[in-house]
C-alpha cells in the first residue's frame, strides 16, 4: 500500500492562493490516477479533482473548475493541487488518494488515502 502525505494547507484570506502537495512513499502510483478530495465540518467527503497517470486528462468538481489545477510529477511521486481565488466555502480538510486504476474521476475507486491537510479560508 502506498503511503501518502499531504502538505501545504493553512489559513488564508478569501481571494488568496495555496498549493497543496501529496508525496508518495513509493513510485507505484505513477501507474494510477490520483485524486484530491475534501471534507468540511458536518459534511460528507467530496471529490475535488483527479488526474490520469499520463497527466493529459483531468477532472474537476464544478465548484472548483477554473480556480483549482491538479498536476503530478511521476518522477518525484508527487501530486499537486494549485488553489486560486479561494473562497470561505473551500474550507475543509483536503485528502489525496491513489486511484485503483488509471482513469480516476469522481466515481472511481481510490484505495490509498493520506491523513489530510487543513485549509481554512477566512472572509
Amino acid at each position: 500500500q502506498v503511503h501518502l502525505v499531504e502538505s501545504g494547507g493553512g489559513l488564508v484570506q478569501a481571494g488568496d492562493s495555496l498549493r497543496l502537495s501529496c508525496a508518495g512513499s513509493e513510485g507505484t502510483f505513477s501507474n494510477n490516477a490520483m485524486g484530491w478530495f475534501r471534507q468540511a465540518p458536518g459534511k460528507e467527503r467530496e471529490f475535488v479533482a483527479s488526474i490520469r497517470r499520463n497527466t493529459l486528462y483531468t477532472a474537476y468538481a464544478d465548484s472548483v473548475k477554473g480556480r483549482f489545477t491538479i498536476s503530478r510529477d511521476n518522477a518525484n511521486n508527487t501530486v499537486y493541487l494549485q488553489m486560486n481565488s479561494l473562497k470561505p466555502e473551500d474550507t475543509a480538510v483536503y485528502y489525496c488518494a491513489k486511484g485503483g486504476g488509471m482513469i480516476g474521476g469522481p466515481y472511481a475507486r481510490y484505495d490509498s488515502w493520506g491523513q489530510g491537510t487543513q485549509v481554512t479560508v477566512s472572509s
